[in-house]
């Protein structure tokens, strides 16, 4: 969709002051943080992705304020910063901690721990990206595409109400910040409903699945399509374009790449799937040939961990040289500054001071420090090499966090491709450490968690950095005082910080997360995807052993990728091919990326029949469209973390495998799922329609 322009100057000017944060302000925000770091949390370890909170946020905030007595534009914006600061450290954490359980460092989601990596990963990536803020947001003319997306839902609401010398809010803008909390509420309360008569009642299934073995057995088809509406939720925000190329490594991966793996490796599959070797393809039953088809798939999907590979280091090689102007402008900043020069800078260029960020930063590597020491815990040389990490982690911390934020700039929060980074990290640090540590005893258990230990610090700082950046934009463009934006991201991942251990071990006592648990079937778990990539690529890399075949070929599938999108870039085509988009659709289950295919599809026909002539028009489709996706997505992943407390401290009357209300007979489960998802789908159509008209 039409991205909105930004206005030159801010909407609040530099000589005008209203309060931004206030306590109503920041205990919203702070709830709001806890929110969306549950949602997230759910989300990303099972798609792999992870949405921005900005927009819900802000409509929330809309929708909340406006019932005081006095609020403004410059007090709605923290909420939004403050509450996407823990929807986007959440990310780090999915992608990476969970690989430590996995690989046996840890029995379980210890509170403390995950806390201190939050809390030191996010503050570190606001410390790395403020000095950034002149160079990226004012003088280099990147878009952030979210963050003014954000400004525009926060205009709606007016500049200020009750207060003195301020502007009341028009009628229409307080009717459409009505409607965008109504909008967002309405479809939070459906993907919720849905995931209720998913999960809780059975009522519904929660997808269809079918493997064949087609011609004689040569053929071997699997298939499946997981109906959910936080997926179609996630296809209509990213759109046809990345719908189309998730869509697209999904049939890579699965329906092309299962039968040509079977074909060539035959033998090999029938023993990993336990087959008896030498049965005939007439003898095999159907649950042996879905074993075998589970077997190939498995095989294949490491075809993706290549693509991401190839995929992170070329987003860092194609942006060394903004990243090089970027720094210089703000090492330019940082000495106009220590010489007085900007000392009299606007109320809207004032950033933290860069002697307390230089203090933070300092004051983060001591638990940074010991948090390594922990985890190599049993190794000789530990204190040596946590010193290393330390070190690697404020090297890789601030080239991560500048790319991170780089990208947001271009492609957005929800887009940017922060795990394809960390994971390039992994490969980096793991075949650093082997040769510091060797790969023999204790050195083979310890170094890859901390390898781990170092992914989760820099994906947290990195995925922050990205949101920080795009906040800031937000805040430019409405006239905010940056300083207090940095103070309230900080806030927010504090808040996040304090939530976060305790949903990943509700997930994991409920659903499993990278693991089956007992009696439960393994489509049921949380995939954690780029986790148990991570979990491989370590240990893999620390002697356990890995199959290079398929990493192998898929470096050189995302070669011609890369090299088909810049020859697309080149003819300046709307249709692009990022690679990080066909490497998740390659290594998540086929039917993850059915709906988000089919809600990318929809978003391509709302906006060819809205058909938007002028900004105005095509910034209330962006906001209508974007509201009523993170409700369905917000709507069903609040109510799965509900209902794995709801399990997970189920009593002894409620056996853990029945449902909480009875659920109905599986031939009339099936068809009530599909009418019921026809049915979303016909809702978003329509729905977005009617309020774009309306906004």
């Amino acid at each position: 969709m039409q991205e909105p322009v930004a206005p030159q100057g801010p909407l609040v000017g530099p000589e005008r002051s209203f309060p931004e944060i206030t306590f109503k302000g920041v205990v919203l925000g702070l709830l709001l943080a806890m929110l969306m770091a549950a949602a997230n949390a759910y989300l990303g370890l099972r798609v792999g992705m992870t949405v921005a909170a900005s927009i819900p946020a802000s409509a929330i905030a809309l929708g909340v304020l406006r019932a005081f007595r006095r609020s403004n534009i410059l007090e709605n914006n923290p909420v939004q910063t403050i509450a996407s600061a823990g929807a986007s450290t959440v990310s780090g954490i999915i992608f990476t901690v969970p690989a430590l359980v996995m690989m046996g460092a840890w029995a379980g989601y210890d509170y403390w721990p995950i806390f201190l990596m939050v809390c030191v990963g996010g503050i570190m990536g606001v410390v790395f990206t403020t000095p950034l803020r002149r160079a990226l947001i004012v003088d280099t003319g990147l878009t952030f595409p979210e963050g003014v997306a954000t400004a525009q839902v926060l205009k709606t609401g007016g500049i200020a109400r009750g207060e003195a010398g301020g502007e009341p809010a028009a009628a229409a803008s307080t009717a459409q910040s009505g409607l965008g909390f109504k909008l967002l509420l309405e479809a939070s309360v459906l993907g919720a409903l849905f995931k209720l008569f998913e999960a809780g009642c059975r009522w519904f299934v929660d997808g269809v699945a079918t493997t064949r073995a087609w011609f004689g057995g040569s053929w071997l088809f699997k298939a499946d399509a997981t109906l959910s509406p936080a997926l179609l939720g996630i296809g209509f925000i990213v759109g046809p374009n990345i719908g189309t190329l998730m869509m697209s490594g999904a049939i890579l991966g699965t329906i092309l790449g299962v039968p040509i793996n079977w074909l060539l490796n035959e033998e090999r599959l029938m023993g990993t799937a336990g087959v008896p070797a030498g049965t005939a393809w007439t003898a095999l039953t159907p649950g042996q040939w879905e074993a075998l088809a589970g077997a190939s798939w498995q095989e294949c999907r490491r075809i993706g961990i290549g693509c991401m590979l190839i995929g992170g280091v070329w987003s860092l090689i194609s942006l060394i040289g903004p990243i090089k102007s970027g720094v210089r402008a703000s090492l330019a900043a940082f000495r106009a500054q220590r010489s007085g020069q900007s000392a009299g800078a606007p109320r809207t260029e004032q950033d933290a001071p860069i002697n307390v960020l230089a203090f933070t930063a300092a004051l983060m590597t001591v638990p940074m420090f010991f948090a390594f020491r922990s985890a190599l815990d049993g190794y000789d040389s530990r204190t040596w090499i946590a010193a290393v990490l330390t070190v690697l982690m404020l090297g890789f911390g601030f080239l991560f966090s500048s790319v991170a934020g780089y990208m947001a700039g271009l492609v957005g929060s929800s887009n940017n491709p922060v795990s394809g980074v960390t994971m390039a990290t992994v490969v980096v640090s793991s075949f650093l450490l082997t040769q510091l540590m060797g790969t023999d005893g204790i050195a083979a258990k310890v170094g890859p968690a901390a390898v781990i230990y170092l992914a989760a610090f820099i994906c947290t700082g990195a995925c922050i950095a990205g949101d920080n950046l795009q906040d800031l934009k937000c805040g430019h463009v409405v006239g905010a005082t940056p300083w207090k934006q940095q103070l309230c991201l900080v806030l927010g991942t504090l808040a996040s910080a304090s939530v976060i251990p305790l949903v990943l071990g509700l997930l994991d006592g409920a659903y499993g997360i990278g693991r089956a648990l007992e009696g439960q079937l393994p489509d049921d778990v949380l995939a954690a995807p780029q986790a148990s990539l991570m979990k491989d690529l370590s240990t893999g890399i620390f002697g356990a052993g890995i199959n290079w075949n398929f990493i192998l070929f898929g470096c050189a599938l995302a070669a011609v990728i890369i090299a088909l999108d810049e020859h697309l870039k080149r003819r300046k085509a709307s249709f692009r091919t990022p690679i990080l988009g066909v490497a998740v659709g390659i290594y998540l289950p086929f039917g993850l990326s059915v709906l988000i295919f089919v809600g990318g599809l929809l978003a391509w026909l709302v906006k060819r029949r809205f058909r938007p002539t002028g900004e105005h028009q095509a910034v209330a489709l962006e906001n209508s469209s974007m509201l009523l996706a993170s409700g369905l997505i917000t709507g069903e992943a609040i109510m799965s973390v509900a209902l794995a407390g709801v399990l997970y401290y189920q009593s002894e009357w409620l056996p853990k495998d029945q449902p909480i209300i009875p659920s109905v007979h599986i031939g009339i489960a099936e068809p009530l799922t599909l009418i019921a998802t026809g049915a979303l789908i016909a809702y978003l159509y329509v729905r977005t329609l009617g309020a774009a008209r309306r906004m």
